[in-house]
């Protein structure tokens, strides 16, 4: 029987080599995220990384106006237009869903971002994008963001949990 339930996450939750040098965080935390969402069933889409395709792996870290281009803003449609059609497919069959960002990235940061001002309250480029596109096909998703403040890392994985079961199917 399928779950119905799927996770949209960012690139680096399942992929910490694409992170920025010196960004990278314990691949411990991430695979503790990836278990609460297979032990509660998830299905897991994972988000492309605009970044590495625009900068390179090499990259330096940007602040969300430097990424704030039309150019990027293209290339984050472009290669979110496939997710959105796996989702609208979903969709038709009433699954259930959930967005992880991150916290503080000028890409896919949901609630918090990285500017010229330091961490304040938007979503990152790629995010901005997905939420539009999801606004647009009415999918709608529970939300929420990895942590930058690693002292609030348990409080998010039981957030995450309840999420979780708040989504089962009955």
């Amino acid at each position: 029987m399928k779950s119905k339930k799927i996770a949209i996450v960012s690139h680096c939750i399942l992929n910490q080599n694409s992170v920025v040098k010196g960004l990278e965080r314990s691949f411990n935390l991430f695979k503790k995220v990836v278990i609460t969402l297979l032990n509660n069933d998830y299905g897991i889409i994972q988000l492309p990384c605009p970044e590495m395709l625009y900068l390179g792996i090499d990259r330096e870290g940007r602040t969300k106006e430097e990424y704030d281009t039309k150019e990027y803003r293209e290339l984050c449609r472009n290669i979110l237009k496939p997710i959105i059609e796996y989702l609208k497919e979903y969709k038709k069959e009433n699954f259930k869903f959930i967005l992880i960002g991150i916290e503080g990235s000028p890409t896919c940061g949901i609630f918090k971002t990285v500017t010229r001002d330091g961490l304040t309250e938007g979503s990152g480029i790629l995010m901005e994008e997905l939420l539009e596109m999801l606004k647009d096909e009415n999918i709608k998703c529970d939300k929420i963001d990895f942590p930058v403040d690693l002292n609030k890392y348990d409080k998010f994985l039981k957030d995450l949990e309840k999420m979780s079961l708040k989504n089962l199917i009955t």
